[in-house]
């Protein structure tokens, strides 16, 4: 009966309405297209009852025969008898990109909507094509130019667009977005998370200019397998026969010009020798240029190959230990989302500081800048969509929205050398829709991308003192991924984990996506008093010996790079909204376990030169 129920889902997903995801494929490298920044000052409207965008029937503005009537108009009164309840001028001001809740007192703690504009000036041209583009929106976001709409998107962590040719005027134009990070049930994540619900346009908003055939994405990385055969493929954003598309990296004397064929497309691969692979040893990014008769788009690529091998990871071709660290897309130090270069900078400084040469940007894509700073600086970076805990398994809505941020994801950052896993979820719990959804995920992953590896960070569950790892999932992705908390959760004291054993059904390399446990910097004790430091200073040596019994294990990314903030951690002590397993506080603090994973780290590198 539920494998019937599961097959009517899945012939339900072409009936699913497209139209929340009302846009062509995010274009490739947007930033390195003509561009103009809609970033800045917003203006901005609380409406916590949407009075903006439901009559007083509650039915949509926008859904009506005039599909005027909502706060998208930016309507001024013109006449003193005039009823308008809202004004978009007289109302304050907010940085874009930037989330709500840092901004505003009483927005802190604030789920609903909230209604920003932003005018602009442009002198649009016949020939050209404009798009306005979003790097991200938390969480549904309805988007308006100059009183009509152009679409909605769900999902606040990954990038979307519409095409607004025709639509522009010459001279000035109002951008409106209703921002909505209402939690719900059936949506990815779901209702229940760890971190903070930060609402906003929280990435750059641009004005993209584009010839009538623009390349619209683009890959370029080595064949599965091989350290000298490159794969290039173009696709133009209409099916255009016969437009000639070079690319070159002249550091490498390389140019090659191919056609593309009647459906807009190149999909062409060659062997070129003497390519300096990318590690995070030697991240060694080349300048790539991508041209067309109407583009000359500029990029930086590394080249590298991973795959697995037996119970090993081979970063090309050698057996790698991945010293790694969690990370969410928050500044410890600065309320808020990671705002600027400098931020993310600290972030991944702060890991190499530990001797990491891995990161796990948990549990949604981050910044796109980060992961190439990440190319830049020699991490390596795991990368997951934000498939958390309890999702709606059986809603065919649901998995087409995972899917689609997945997608998103894999299409953002394939040319990106240091993402190496696409993780598909976090501690899902076990159930046969929970298996056939998280599986068709982890197809949809290895169709896009073959040359890296998929995995999802796995629950483990015990017997006395025997932590099992035997997810179906398993099967279907590359690593043995799990997240487990002896010590902090259940277990006993630290000194009482080293007991335990594994039981690990699939012989494929172990990678501990979580373990660690709460911290208040500063706050000292002895070694069996919980929030202390040295009870963290006593769980991660454990956890260290426990683990090291894993004759498997190739990697790790404890919970967590710093203290982050969480509605969920409430001790009005020890935390006050603050989740503690961080190993560097709030104020930049490193906590004592910080050295004791260092210290590991040193060993690893040494074991596994």
């Amino acid at each position: 009966m539920i494998k019937l129920k599961y097959r009517l889902f899945i012939i339900c997903l072409s009936l699913v309405s497209i139209s929340t995801y009302a846009q062509v494929s995010s274009i490739q490298n947007i930033q390195s297209r003509k561009i103009l920044s809609l970033n800045g000052k917003w203006n901005y409207i609380i409406d916590p009852y949407e009075n903006g965008f439901y009559d007083y029937r509650h039915d949509p503005f926008d859904q009506s025969k005039s599909g005027s009537g909502g706060f998208y108009d930016d309507k001024v009164q013109k006449d003193k008898a005039e009823l308008i309840e809202y004004n978009f001028d007289l109302s304050p001001q907010m940085n874009v990109p930037g989330d709500w809740n840092s901004q505003s007192e009483k927005l802190e703690l604030y789920e609903g909507t909230v209604w920003l504009r932003r005018k602009f000036n442009t002198q649009p041209e016949t020939d050209k094509r404009y798009f306005v583009y979003f790097g991200a929106v938390n969480y549904e976001a309805h988007v308006y130019l100059n009183g009509k709409k152009l679409g909605i998107h769900k999902g606040g962590f990954t990038p979307f667009q519409f095409e607004v040719t025709g639509k522009l005027k010459a001279g000035d134009n109002t951008l409106v977005v209703k921002a909505d990070n209402t939690r719900k049930p059936d949506e990815i994540p779901t209702i229940n998370t760890d971190w903070w619900n930060y609402g906003g346009i929280t990435r750059d908003v641009f004005l993209a200019e584009m010839p009538q055939h623009y390349i619209n994405d683009y890959k370029l990385q080595l064949v599965k397998g091989s350290n000298n055969t490159l794969s290039f493929s173009v696709k133009l954003a209409d099916a255009t026969a016969g437009q000639n598309i070079t690319v070159s990296i002249p550091e490498l004397k390389l140019e090659k010009t191919f056609t593309t064929d009647t459906e807009g497309t190149i999909n062409q691969q060659f062997i070129w020798n003497k390519i300096s692979l990318w590690s995070p040893e030697n991240p060694k990014l080349y300048a790539v240029t991508i041209k067309s008769a109407t583009e000359n788009i500029q990029d930086k690529i590394g080249f590298r190959t991973i795959g697995v091998q037996g119970t090993d990871i081979l970063l090309n071709g050698k057996s790698v230990f991945l010293r790694g660290i969690s990370i969410h897309d928050e500044n410890p130090l600065i309320a808020g989302r990671l705002r600027s270069e400098g931020d993310m900078r600290m972030m991944l400084q702060w890991a190499k500081d530990m001797n990491c040469n891995y990161v796990r940007l948990a549990h949604y894509p981050h910044n796109e800048e980060m992961v190439r700073l990440a190319d830049e600086m020699g991490l390596l970076v795991w990368a997951e969509v934000p498939v958390y805990w309890t999702i709606s398994w059986t809603n065919p809505a649901t998995y087409a929205n995972a899917k689609q941020q997945l997608t998103d994801l894999i299409v953002r950052d394939k040319n990106r050398a240091s993402v190496i896993v696409w993780s598909i979820g976090n501690e899902t719990p076990l159930s046969e829709p929970r298996h056939q959804f998280m599986g068709n995920l982890a197809e949809t992953a290895r169709s896009l991308d073959d040359t890296r590896l998929v995995a999802a960070a796995l629950e483990v569950h015990r017997d006395g003192k025997t932590i099992i790892l035997n997810d179906p999932l398993g099967e279907k992705i590359d690593l043995v991924s799990f997240n487990e908390y002896a010590g902090w959760y259940w277990g006993g004291t630290p000194s009482e984990i080293t007991s335990y054993k594994f039981d690990i059904k699939y012989n494929k390399p172990v990678v501990i996506t979580e373990f660690g446990g709460d911290a208040l910097g500063g706050f000292h004790a002895d070694e069996n008093t919980r929030w202390s430091e040295e009870y963290q200073e006593a769980l991660y040596k454990n956890q260290i010996k426990m683990l090291s019994q894993i004759n498997a294990l190739r990697g790790m990314t404890p919970w967590i790079l710093t203290d982050f903030r969480s509605p969920r951690r409430q001790h009005p002590v020890y935390q006050n909204f603050w989740n503690r397993k961080g190993l560097i506080s709030e104020t930049g603090k490193k906590k004592k376990a910080f050295f004791v994973l260092k210290d590991f780290y040193n060993q690893m590198q040494i074991k596994y030169k």
